[in-house]
């Protein structure tokens, strides 16, 4: 069965076209990271350190991540009256749950044993913007200033100085990755989209541009213009450093909320309103439901709404590449709700047997559609069930955009070397609702962003470290939100797709039966002419 799966698999998603150019001329990099062969005492030391001697972020009657106002208040008279910043040891997620934190990248393989209570999350990054510190998590005033860079007109120039401040800094074992990262170099060619080699600030742009399009496309279906959308506001460092992690040929099956992994493949925001508006450019043909995305060209697998079919679809795929003999991993997405569907279990048991390089990366934002992690499990998360079967797993903070570069990376390196799956947990928060047809107040506090925000946090990198001033990124901002409403404005001008393509690409000749079902339609259409008003606008 899995084999035919994986020959399949080439011939089931949506056909399409990328720019010519931006395909031939880049495509993401790969990068080495520290390997999981640690020194096992060093590595045990820190991780039984599950009790912190600190409060958490979050107090318990506070949403994941979420300080409350007063919080927020205490907080700052601290840091008016505190020459500190103390780095968090633990954080505190939906359903009280304390988890604590690491800057040590372990992958914990079968052969090794699982970590004592609870798996600590993997971060480099704070919520301040810096990185923690390479001798206490305590930065004092004197280092954070040191750590501000003089800023260059030369870009490469920019990043390598930051790079080298950085490792001078930074914890020993993530000096591999700041060496290596492709966040911090100039990419060979300059990026078409954003007319930059910067890596890093390729992230920014595109995060602040997957922010204007939640919010414009969202609106526009309270408009009625669009029938359906769902935002991935809070999870936007997941995509984008998975994304820059990943090569483009390594195929990606995604659920509903990874917009950004395929905006950073090339999928441009014309492509993502001729979609969502259904008209006769949407490379789906108007047949799918906005935000289900598909691109052969970016090796994106078209989306589906039946919740978890991607991650048995995803070994297929991962079977082919190992039968082929293709040096490349299948990076599968999916969220907490998807994990407790009994395609979850299928998944990750015919993965591990089948010995296939598949990166199953969860986003657990604690609340699936309505349900909280609390109701949905009683043990630690979704990590904790690699060793069960038999694989790899990591857990990594989801709101830190260098740690999910830095954690995909290795854990792509590792799928291939060993030819297996790895499972990992990227802890976040999902800041809007499910969807549209969603009103999650119903089940959740109201809340506002969180101090985690991957884009205020990335925000306070690039100013921490004089890499951009905040009038450079309002320009950002700004610049972006005219391309998502001048894309939007064009799509909506756009034709409706022909009838006839409602009944096409299914078979390779229309049988009897579904040529009846057309002829029916055009009658039908005919007797009630005002009530089927096509649209016939010019492109």
């Amino acid at each position: 069965m899995l084999q035919h799966a994986a020959r399949a698999s080439s011939h089931f998603y949506c056909g399409g076209r990328a720019s010519s150019s931006f395909v031939s001329r880049f495509s993401s990099l790969q990068t080495s990271v520290v390997d999981d062969d640690d020194d096992d005492n060093e590595v045990d030391q820190e991780w039984k350190a599950v009790k912190p001697t600190k409060k958490p972020l979050a107090l318990s009657k506070a949403p994941v991540g979420i300080l409350t106002t007063k919080q927020k208040d205490k907080r700052n008279d601290n840091e008016n009256t505190s020459n500190t910043w103390s780095s968090p040891l633990e954080l505190l997620y939906t359903g009280n749950h304390k988890v604590p934190i690491t800057s040590k990248l372990r992958i914990v393989t079968p052969q090794q044993d699982s970590p004592l209570g609870i798996w600590p999350v993997f971060r480099i990054m704070d919520e301040n913007g810096y990185f923690r510190d390479a001798t206490t998590t305590d930065l004092s005033k004197e280092q954070q200033d040191d750590a501000i860079l003089t800023k260059t007109t030369d870009d490469a120039t920019d990043l390598d100085t930051l790079r080298r401040h950085l490792m001078q800094h930074a914890q020993p074992h993530l000096q591999e990755y700041l060496q290596s990262s492709t966040l911090l170099q100039q990419a060979p060619h300059e990026y078409p989209d954003v007319q930059s080699k910067s890596t890093l600030l390729r992230v920014f742009i595109q995060m602040s541009r997957l922010r204007e399009m939640d919010e414009k496309f969202q609106n526009a279906q309270r408009q009625g213009r669009i029938s359906f959308y769902m935002t991935c506001t809070g999870e936007e460092a997941i995509h984008l450093g998975a994304a820059s992690a990943l090569s483009r040929e390594d195929t990606v099956l995604a659920q509903y909320r990874e917009a950004g992994i395929l905006m950073w493949r090339g999928f441009t925001l014309e492509q993502f309103a001729n979609q969502c508006f259904s008209n006769d450019a949407d490379l789906g043909k108007g047949r799918q439901m906005p935000v289900h995305y598909g691109s052969r060209a970016l090796n994106y697998h078209t989306i589906s709404s039946p919740l978890g079919t991607q991650l048995p679809q995803a070994v297929g795929v991962a079977y082919h590449s190992k039968l082929s003999s293709h040096p490349t991993v299948t990076a599968c997405f999916f969220g907490d709700g998807c994990a407790s569907t009994t395609d979850f279990h299928s998944a990750l048991n015919f993965a591990a047997t089948l010995q296939v390089p598949v990166l199953f990366i969860c986003r657990n934002n604690g609340y699936a559609i309505s349900t909280p992690v609390s109701e949905q499990y009683a043990g630690d998360g979704i990590v904790s069930r690699a060793p069960g079967y038999g694989m790899a797993g990591i857990r990594v903070d989801g709101n830190d955009v260098f740690a999910m570069h830095a954690a995909v990376a290795a854990c792509k390196k590792y799928a291939l070397e060993h030819s297996a799956p790895v499972l990992m947990e990227c802890m976040t928060f999902r800041q809007g609702h499910h969807s549209t047809s969603d009103d999650s107040t119903r089940y959740r506090p109201p809340s506002s962003n969180s101090p985690g925000d991957p884009l205020e946090r990335l925000q306070a990198f690039l100013r921490n470290y004089n890499v951009v001033d905040d009038s450079w990124m309002a320009t950002v901002r700004d610049d972006e939100k005219m391309k998502v409403l001048r894309a939007m404005e064009q799509a909506e001008h756009r034709a409706s797709p022909p009838l006839e393509e409602m009944f096409q690409d299914v078979y390779h000749e229309i049988p009897p039966h579904l040529q009846r079902q057309e002829e029916e339609l055009h009658q039908h259409i005919a007797k009630y002419p005002d009530q089927y008003k096509q649209k016939n606008k010019t492109h």
